[in-house]
């Protein structure tokens, strides 16, 4: 009830088109190399953070947001996700984020090799799995294509995308290329690791023109071209050897590598950190649940962060519709020697640097977009709300499909949920 309270109360201080505001003596987490900052306010004008200090003075019409202390951040990272492109998991027309054309019809000719698939064009800003997440402080994530059985491990493209209810919500400049490797790949090449490699540069060949027996259309060859001159490319991949085989393949063909998973990254922390790659983790990963996991360890995050490395977190399983979890991953790292500032990190500056935001988002600085969100305590806390989230400045609906339900059927002391007649 406190959280609707004072929801209801900064909607009723910001009109819907302000993007000014002052938030007064608020603990700000920057989450930049101002670090930590106490009894600080942060004034907003014009949808960009043009100060911070103590005791500011609020211009002329400027609301005044009263923190009382509490936690002020950037807004958080969901992770990689099918926020918008995946609506209901068990209803597959509403589930856009993978390509499976070889296990069309007999009629289709043709490669099932499409790096050129993009799943931006798919985003729907409306999707309810959205709001759900976007009021629990989840303000971008990276659209993540699937690689599907009778699709490539090469699952295509996606980008970092604001869910502030925008169509137009794909970042610029922020696409990367997306492949999956290791055994949860084995069925898409042939059942062997060394069948990946062989398909992988055979696919690079033909985009570098060197012809090739016809694995990639024109279209496919141009994209993955894109990649071979310094692009982004997330690989999906776990094993300790693997990792080690994904960072000379990188350097060898110019891409930017991103692990994703790494559940036995922490045992190649110096390889990683020579390479200057990024480690997104699912920091609850502990158990050797098949044979490219056989280290997991919930001190990875903490390990590599010692070795220098830089980290982040996406989940495994179902991490669009519970990507607001991603706080617990944060958690649990910082519970396992990960530093506190360096959890919160990896939920907001190290992702927007990863995905070429970090000029624009990711931290509480002077210049930056003002995606913020207000705490009622600890943000890394799984008892911690989220009581207002701003996007430029711009206060978030707090209102998502599951509390409309929650107020629906809940009944007041003594009488019917509003959802019933008597």
């Amino acid at each position: 009830m406190k959280r609707l309270l004072i929801s209801a109360l900064l909607a009723a201080a910001l009109p819907a088109a302000a993007q000014d505001l002052l938030v007064r003596d608020a603990t700000v987490h920057t989450a930049g190399s101002a670090g930590t900052l106490r009894d600080h306010d942060v004034l907003v004008q014009g949808g960009v953070v043009r100060a911070i200090g103590p005791d500011l003075a609020a211009p002329a019409g400027v609301p005044v947001i009263e923190a009382k202390g509490r936690p002020l951040t950037p807004g958080l990272f969901g992770g990689l996700t099918g926020l918008g492109i995946e609506e209901v998991s068990g209803e597959r027309a509403t589930v856009d984020s993978g390509l499976a054309l070889g296990a069309m019809t007999p009629a289709h000719e043709g490669s099932s090799w499409r790096p050129e698939f993009d799943v931006d064009v798919a985003f729907n800003p409306h999707s309810a799995a959205i709001g759900v997440n976007r009021v629990e402080g989840i303000t971008f994530t990276v659209l993540s294509p699937a690689a599907l059985p009778g699709g490539s491990f090469v699952a295509g493209q996606g980008s970092a995308v604001l869910l502030d209810g925008r169509y137009d919500a794909a970042i610029p400049g922020t696409r990367s290329l997306f492949i999956d490797l290791g055994s949860d790949a084995s069925g898409l090449s042939g059942g062997s690791r060394a069948g990946q490699w062989m398909l992988l540069e055979q696919a690079v060949a033909e985009a570098r023109g060197g012809g090739g027996e016809g694995l990639l259309t024109r279209a496919g060859r141009a994209a993955l071209a894109r990649y071979l001159a310094g692009g982004r490319v997330v690989f999906h991949v776990d094993r300790a050897a693997d990792i080690r085989r994904v960072l000379a393949f990188a350097k060898q063909q110019g891409m930017r590598p991103v692990i994703a998973g790494g559940n036995e990254a922490w045992r190649v922390a110096d390889e990683l950190k020579a390479a200057n790659a990024v480690v997104l983790l699912d920091s609850l990963a502990n158990l050797p649940d098949n044979f490219d996991s056989l280290s997991s360890s919930l001190e990875n995050a903490a390990r590599l962060h010692r070795a220098g490395v830089r980290v982040g977190f996406t989940q495994r399983g179902d991490a669009t519709h519970n990507a607001r979890k991603v706080r617990q991953l944060a958690g649990n790292a910082v519970a396992h020697g990960l530093p506190w500032e360096a959890g919160l990190a990896a939920l907001t500056s190290v992702p927007a640097d990863t995905f070429g935001l970090g000029g624009q988002r990711g931290r509480i600085a002077v210049g930056l977009a003002a995606d913020l969100v207000l705490w009622s305590g600890d943000p890394l806390e799984v008892t911690t709300v989220a009581e207002q989230v701003w996007f430029g400045g711009v206060p978030a609906s707090m209102r998502s499909r599951q509390t409309e339900l929650r107020d629906r059927y809940l009944a007041p002391k003594g009488d019917l949920p509003r959802a019933y007649t008597r």
